[in-house]
């Protein structure tokens, strides 16, 4: 079944005017990378709503700050020209991050993301790489198993925000039951 507006609005309040815009595009999303039934969706939107502060930013915010600075240069993430990592810094609701990031995400959504990597702040976009993200990285079936710390860990490399993550999930869970 898919998220309503209200329902979207209940569970990320500080998203406004942007629930509309993001709850017809974000149940396209989940549906092609079968981000479905209560447990996936709480779970996927808990998690977009902490990394996109609620819907409200689809790009990283940049400083730089230390931990910003450090994208460049970085092969892990295939940053190895010289400012890849302001150019392909966290976009879309999950924040893909890094050159090499950008490059599979565009493969596999048909879109040129190396050059054109502010198409990941479009709303469709934004969702569509987040609930890729998800779906290359194992997180429904990890939803499935409610392993939440583990979907952050895979999401974020650590349990930053978790607290503003379980608040959340905790929210979408009682909103979608």
């Amino acid at each position: 079944m898919p998220i309503t507006t209200q329902q979207l609005l209940q569970i990320l309040p500080n998203a406004g005017a942007k629930a509309g815009v993001f709850a017809p595009v974000l149940n396209t999303a989940m549906g092609r990378f079968q981000i479905v039934g209560s447990k996936r969706v709480a779970a996927f939107i808990a998690q977009i709503g902490h990394e996109s502060g609620q819907l409200v930013y689809v790009r990283e915010i940049w400083g730089p700050t230390p931990a910003q600075a450090k994208y460049e240069g970085r092969k892990d993430l295939g940053n190895t020209v010289p400012g890849d990592g302001f150019k392909y810094r966290g976009r879309g609701l999950i924040q893909i991050t890094g050159r090499a990031n950008y490059a599979e995400c565009g493969e596999a959504l048909g879109l040129d993301l190396i050059n054109q990597p502010e198409l990941l702040e479009q709303p469709k976009n934004a969702c569509l790489s987040a609930a890729w993200f998800w779906a290359t990285n194992g997180l429904n079936t990890l939803a499935d198993a409610e392993k939440f710390e583990a979907i952050t860990r895979r999401i974020n490399g650590g349990l930053n925000g978790q607290a503003d993550r379980l608040k959340l999930w905790s929210k979408a869970t009682a909103v979608l039951a």
